[in-house]
């Protein structure tokens, strides 16, 4: 029962589809466009949602955004959940600088760092970042700013 429901409230969303006033090169122009100005992907995405009523760039032009600025070659150097958890440990950092004695945050720190090591292990075999890419404090400060 409660398949055919899904089923048939999502054979409906794609009818709504006409509503949608741009084409889908006219999205891909924004997305480039949007990237430019400094925005990251998930920003774009939530971007063309809120301020152009594009609910789902990959049903409109069968791309996600990733996907759209890797064929204009507009990407980082580096992926961007590594990249989050670098500003995590930079921050981590510096509190542990000023919080010497907080233990937790040292707990945290170090589960942070793992986490950088296992994707960096990851990425460097996928040939996402440099392969002799390694972490360090002063490297991650670097990346940050």
């Amino acid at each position: 029962m409660v398949k055919e429901h899904a089923d048939s409230k999502a054979k409906a969303h794609e009818k709504s589809r006409d509503w949608i006033e741009y084409k889908p090169e006219e999205v891909k122009h924004i997305v480039i466009e949007l990237a430019n100005s400094g925005l990251t992907e998930s920003e774009i995405g939530m971007s063309l949602r809120d301020q152009y009523g594009i609910p789902s760039i990959k049903k409109l032009t069968g791309k996600t955004v990733g996907k759209i600025l890797e064929e204009k070659g507009i990407t980082s150097d580096f992926p961007r959940d590594l990249l989050n958890l670098i500003k995590k440990s930079v921050k981590l950092q510096r509190h542990m600088e000023a919080n010497k004695k907080d233990m937790s945050s040292k707990r945290g720190y170090q589960l942070t760092v793992s986490k950088i090591r296992k994707l960096t292990k990851y990425y460097s075999e996928k040939s996402k970042i440099p392969k002799g890419w390694r972490y360090t404090q002063e490297e991650a400060a670097l990346l940050v700013k």
